[in-house]
């Protein structure tokens, strides 16, 4: 046999090998990605879209061939709202079914439960909601706000264009509220506000008479003095709570309601006519016209198979999020969690707003905040925005956390470096 017939020979034996390799390659064991998030109870309201936008982001990356020549699974479960049973539908996602990254919780008492798994069996949980801070883990990757990226630039906002000199600070009993009203109080008095300018009360989740405090809010707001309510309520509670506010006739011009935890999805079942010009602060609205969100609320509505399907910040978050994991197991070549989790930090990824997000190396990500006013469409019209900020772990307003930084990077690896000692605190609180 000539050398030309051999090489030829050798070249096709060689493909058909490199082939059968390939597509045996591609034919592995899916990479599973676990969905925690409570389909049932009083957060289902806010959650169940999360697994959906969860499940459409899976099938489009399948749609490209998957990551490292594998299928993506979705593994999906439903702690109903229970925060104990989060912890478990944790570990049997980590330790049964396998899962290379989590993708959930809503409640910082959620995340608080499962916290302790993820450290434990090094599992990868990216967390999309706005929390309180006041943590770094090396095992959480925290896409939504930090209070310096939501609650601070509304409250600024309220001072700034509303001339608010008295605070109803209302929340949900549970961790986010409390924590997020302590560093609002302190950053309150710092700028100038008396004690009895600040109203703060919590209800427990899926609290539904509204009637007595909706009338304090609006006795305290008849003073004399610009009031402002700012909202850390969560879950279905919400729905009666606007409803109150129309009902006693508290309009957006006389006491205005900024709400961290209120999005598209919640006012879907809220008749929103009576609130109009109350307010919301988040880091992405449906409402943001650029190229990438358009394309973005197509994909979604097509995918849910309804036109009127709408999207929110919590979303944009696991977009953000998802992106960033797809990124960093391509860079790592591996699913591996220490590999990806060192290779996260420095990936920059489109965020639905227009521009960049990118993970910094305290594990939370940068983000610009946008204040919006509800129209009587159940949407917002943007009234301010920011540049992009980076997400502050450890509060500046806060005593105990002012001298406190994250650095998950080797050497440092910390998630409590106390700047002023010199030395680290352990794995973050």
């Amino acid at each position: 046999m000539k050398f030309g017939s051999m090489m030829r020979t050798g070249l096709v034996a060689a493909g058909l090998l490199a082939g059968a390799a390939g597509s045996a390659f591609a034919q592995g064991a899916p990479i599973k990605v676990g969905i925690l998030h409570s389909l049932s109870g009083t957060m289902a309201i806010s959650e169940t879209t999360l697994k959906d936008v969860m499940l459409m982001l899976i099938e489009e990356q399948n749609k490209k061939g998957g990551v490292l020549g594998r299928k993506l699974e979705a593994v999906v479960v439903d702690p109903a709202s229970n925060w104990p049973l989060f912890a478990e539908k944790a570990r049997e996602l980590l330790q049964k079914d396998k899962v290379a990254a989590v993708f959930g919780c809503w409640t910082s008492v959620s995340r608080k439960s499962v916290l302790p798994v993820f450290e434990e069996l090094n599992g990868i949980l990216f967390y999309p909601v706005q929390y309180e801070g006041e943590e770094s883990s090396r095992n959480v990757f925290y896409t939504g706000a930090a209070p310096n990226q939501q609650a601070i630039p509304a409250v600024d906002y309220l001072m700034a264009n509303e001339k608010v000199q008295r605070w109803v600070l209302a929340g949900t009993d549970y961790v986010y509220p409390r924590t997020t009203n302590k560093i609002l109080e302190a950053y309150l008095k710092l700028k100038g506000v008396k004690q009895e300018d600040i109203l703060i009360n919590y209800t427990p989740f899926g609290h539904s008479d509204w009637q007595s405090i909706v009338a304090d809010i609006k006795k305290f707001g008849s003073a004399g003095k610009k009031t402002a309510v700012v909202s850390t309520i969560n879950g279905d509670a919400n729905v009666p709570f606007y409803k109150e506010l129309g009902n006693q006739g508290i309009k957006a011009k006389d006491i205005p309601v900024v709400a961290f935890s209120v999005g598209e999805e919640e006012l879907a079942g809220i008749d929103t006519k009576p609130l109009i010009g109350h307010l919301a602060a988040w880091n992405y609205f449906q409402s943001v016209k650029n190229p990438t969100n358009e394309a973005f609320i197509k994909t979604w509505q097509t995918f849910t198979k309804n036109p009127k399907r709408v999207t929110n910040d919590p979303m944009e978050a696991h977009v953000i999020g998802f992106a960033m994991w797809i990124e960093a197991v391509k860079k790592a070549g591996t699913t591996d969690a220490d590999a990806v989790i060192d290779a996260m930090i420095g990936i920059a990824v489109p965020n639905l707003t227009g521009g960049l997000s990118a993970m910094m190396p305290n594990h939370h990500i940068t983000k610009p905040v946008l204040i919006g006013e509800i129209q009587g469409n159940g949407q917002f019209d943007v009234v301010s925005s920011t540049a992009l900020v980076l997400g502050d772990e450890w509060s500046d307003y806060l005593p105990d956390s002012k001298d406190l930084i994250s650095d998950w990077r080797k050497p440092m690896s910390c998630g409590n470096f106390n700047v002023v000692t010199g030395k680290c605190g352990g794995k973050g609180k």
